[in-house]
């Protein structure tokens, strides 16, 4: 049996009604909207409140490409500096000293969640994100290599290595302990 559905009369809108002279309509509270879904640039921040547009000065300013010192070379100072705060161990005002204080399994679980943080973001294709997430990942990276005793120049000798040589010879190369070892045969 077929829903009978009514139908409401059509009222005609009535117009909006202008402000009387000399008397403003209250201000409808605004939440802030990021800047790459409302237009332009110059139109977003002239729409934004100060401390917003502060706080978005400041919090997207890393993802500006030119900053000095912004290339593959901060990846070994970002080690030199974690492996002092690892060696003064000072836990009280370095967040590097005490995630290493806490353990390997500690250390590993971070990279670990910044490494799901970051797929997540680039799943949904949110760049900016990414972007962020990624320097996340990079920075727990660094600090397993601190806690396991890995210099980066290990790591980058062994990309050298691999550099010219198919992904798929590489890991058929591989031992085979280390594929019974991870009880997966999907690694070659």
């Amino acid at each position: 049996m077929a829903k009978a559905t009514k139908k409401k009369p059509s009222a005609k809108k009535a117009a909006p009604k202008k402000a009387a002279a000399g008397k403003t309509a209250p201000k409808k509270a605004r939440v802030p909207v990021p800047a790459i879904v409302r237009g332009s640039a110059a139109a977003a921040k002239a729409k934004l409140p100060k401390p917003v547009r502060k706080a978005e000065k400041r919090l997207l300013a890393p993802l500006a490409p030119a900053i000095k010192g912004a290339d593959a070379a901060i990846l070994d100072r970002l080690w030199r500096v974690v492996e002092t705060r690892r060696q003064a161990g000072d836990a009280g005002n370095s967040h590097s000293a005490r995630l290493l204080a806490r353990g390997t399994a500690k250390v590993a679980q971070k990279l670990g969640e910044e490494a799901v943080e970051c797929v997540i973001e680039a799943a949904v294709g949110n760049r900016a994100e990414t972007v962020l997430e990624s320097a996340d990942l990079l920075y727990h990276l660094v600090v397993v290599w601190v806690d396991a005793g890995i210099a980066p120049q290990e790591v980058w000798s062994e990309l050298a290595r691999r550099q010219g040589i198919s992904g798929i010879a590489e890991k058929a190369a591989r031992p085979q302990g280390i594929l019974r070892a991870a009880g997966t045969r999907k690694l070659p």
